[in-house]
């Protein structure tokens, strides 16, 4: 047995059929054997292959063992000269294996290889190559000078940044995503160290390999796609403490006491001062137009107000209080701003309309206040309606100008418009394309790119010519002719080898990349994203998933929380549970929670009720009753049925207190 190939899987079923397909075609020629270790997924996964991949050898765990003892329970079973560990979110392409085998078997020295890997965006990932995170090289990494000094052989060990990608190269690490060793070696080392539940046992096992006297190697000839991410979110909290932890492990493993104690401390102070600057960083982008924007509000609202004293109010003997202007005045700007978030106005790119439907929203506010407040505490409507018109027209100025200096986080635009492209051949680019319809419903633009063979297929008589724009020999020039954003290669059709070439000659036009997998006709598959038909037919009918009556119904949520806020001075009377009432009113306010959401259901992820669709059933509804009204909300949501709801359980709990009074 020349290969045993050890694949790990945990709740990325798509992306493993993907692997496996091209792992299949890669040991055509190869006598292999392929493991895939399931840590309990309850995606299907293990369903899937045993009815789709019958010669694998499967191994259903009962829980998430991690990585480390799921890969050595393969290992141990392993009968192959050369063990492979490979991640499920990767692609290999047919002649991947064949060349890595022959190199080791040309290099007795070689106890590990990893290979090129590229993202889903035709983007190097760094780790394909790495050093031995030393203190030292830990110390520059994560203080930033191996980004500021990538060529220097001091500053940028940790991802070897100075050695050329494209060259072999004998390294230290290896990534666990792809990592080849001699089955001997292995047996001399031992298997991945089980302290590790996840990362750091793919540096632990390099660094054993090498003082087993054998050399790890870089390997480019050859390239495999990496998805990176998919198996675990990289951003998350969870990520932060588990990485943390394996480095501990790895250091107090690896080196001495002293040197442990000061990687620990490293790695202690890296968190913090990363975190810090994330934090300060995040606030600074967050918080930059909206301060702005109340510096340029209140500066105009401070003119404005002068002149209308000065000019207006003073002949008449009158003048705004002095607590007007430090107090009355920032409530407007907070009303218009308030108004603008909700309207999602701050969201990148910006977007003019949604800046002015915000302030409007909040003049709207402010107005029905001004009406519902006694006559002495009402200053100017004059003021108000003048300081709208100033509010929009600074606003959209700053935005304008804010554009045109070039600020990439303040770059005006609206939703952005796919111009999708289908590339294969011609029958499979069709279906394709109609896949595609399903899941981008407002593309500008879907063409179709043939493959050089295609023109002269008997299937180009029945489709329809005008989608076609060209050939994939011209492919460059049509990405950039018809602004083409999107490419969706038909997998089918095209090697990942094939992928991967036209990946990396159009990664300086940027588009999006993605495939539609042989091993799946129901998905396409993305660096960031997967499309999967079962679920849009799953979710097609929940009209509540629509960003616009989510918008809706939080907007509706605000403005009845806040005139029931307003109102609360007399209509709380009427209440028996007045803290109940007005700690509902506030978490609407915050967005904690909504006036109506689904009664009782875990499939349905929304927003927190108070409120359900149930209580136009009645006191006791049946389960299934529940459930149709539930189904029936999402399907037909309008925020009037929030306010009949609303209404409802007002006029309920009014009731139940007048009974519970006369009793």
């Amino acid at each position: 047995m020349q290969l045993s190939i050890i694949i790990v899987n945990y709740k990325v079923k798509h992306f493993l059929a993907q692997c496996l397909t091209s792992v299949l075609e890669a040991t055509q020629h190869i006598e292999a054997e392929i493991f895939v270790i399931d840590n309990n997924s309850n995606d299907g996964s293990v369903e899937m292959l045993r009815e789709c991949y019958p010669q694998v050898q499967t191994i259903d765990n009962q829980c998430n063992v991690g990585f480390s003892r799921a890969n050595n329970q393969a290992m141990r079973l392993a009968r192959g000269n050369y063990v492979l560990l490979l991640n499920p979110d990767t692609l290999v392409q047919a002649d991947t294996f064949e060349k890595c085998l022959r190199f080791m078997d040309e290099h007795p020295d070689a106890g590990g290889l990893g290979v090129k890997m590229v993202n889903g965006k035709g983007e190097f990932l760094p780790e394909s190559k790495r050093g031995l995170p030393l203190p030292g090289v830990a110390f520059y990494k994560i203080f930033g000078l191996s980004k500021f000094f990538p060529k220097s052989k001091k500053f940028g060990t940790y991802h070897l940044t100075y050695l050329d990608n494209n060259e072999i190269h004998s390294v230290e690490v290896l990534s666990g995503a792809f990592m080849l060793m001699r089955k001997s070696v292995l047996d001399q080392t031992g298997y991945l160290d089980e302290d590790y539940f996840m990362y750091g046992e793919d540096i632990d096992l390099s660094c054993r390999i090498i003082r087993s006297g054998y050399k790890n190697y870089y390997f480019p000839e050859t390239q495999i796609i990496h998805y990176k991410g998919e198996s675990t979110k990289k951003n998350s909290v969870n990520y932060v403490f588990v990485f943390y932890k394996a480095m501990q492990i790895f250091a107090k493993k690896q080196f001495s006491s002293h040197n442990a104690k000061l990687f620990n401390f490293i790695i202690n102070m890296a968190i913090w001062f990363r975190a810090l600057l994330a934090l300060l960083k995040r606030l600074a982008v967050a918080a930059f137009l909206p301060l702005l924007d109340f510096a340029a509000i209140y500066g105009g609202l401070l003119l404005l107000s002068s002149y209308w004293e000065t000019n207006v109010l003073s002949p008449r003997g009158s003048a705004f209080p002095d607590h007007y202007l430090y107090i009355i005045l920032p409530l407007y700007i907070l009303f218009w701003l308030t108004g603008i978030a909700l309207c999602r106005g701050y969201c990148k790119p910006l977007v003019l309309s949604r800046t002015n439907r915000g302030i409007i929203l909040g003049s709207g506010i402010i107005l029905l206040i001004y009406a519902l407040l006694p006559e002495s505490f009402r200053f100017s409507r004059a003021v108000i309606l003048l300081g709208s018109m100033w509010t929009i027209i600074t606003l959209n100025g700053i935005r304008y100008l804010l554009s045109k200096l070039g600020m990439k986080n303040y770059r005006l635009g609206g939703t952005r418009k796919q111009r999708i492209a289908v590339v294969g051949s011609a029958a499979e680019a069709v279906r394709v394309a109609e896949l595609t319809q399903m899941f981008h419903n407002k593309n500008e633009l879907l063409r179709l790119i043939l493959t050089e063979n295609a023109t002269s297929q008997s299937e180009t008589q029945n489709m329809d010519n005008s989608m076609v724009i060209g050939n994939i020999t011209q492919i460059a020039a049509l990405v950039k002719l018809y602004r083409i954003n999107e490419l969706i290669f038909c997998g089918s059709d095209l090697s990942t080898a094939r992928i991967m070439a036209l990946m990396h000659e159009l990664q300086p036009l940027q588009p999006e990349f993605k495939i539609a997998p042989a091993s799946d006709k129901n998905i396409i598959i993305g660096s960031n994203a997967i499309h999967i038909k079962d679920e849009l037919f799953h979710h097609k009918g929940n009209s509540l998933n629509c960003y616009n009556n989510r918008l809706k119904k939080r907007l509706f949520d605000f403005i009845s929380a806040l005139l029931l806020l307003v109102a609360s001075p007399l209509s709380i009377w009427l209440l028996r549970y007045k803290k109940d009432f007005l700690g509902n009113i506030f978490a609407v306010l915050t967005g904690a929670k909504s006036w109506v959401s689904y009664a009782s259901s875990e499939e349905m992820k929304t927003r927190k009720g108070i409120f359900s669709p149930a209580i136009i059933l009645g006191e006791t509804p049946s389960e299934e009753s529940v459930q149709k009204a539930n189904r029936l909300y999402a399907e037909n949501y309008d925020w009037k049925l929030d306010l009949k709801i609303l209404r409802m359980a007002l006029a309920a709990r009014h009731a139940c207190s007048a009974r519970r009074n006369r009793q």
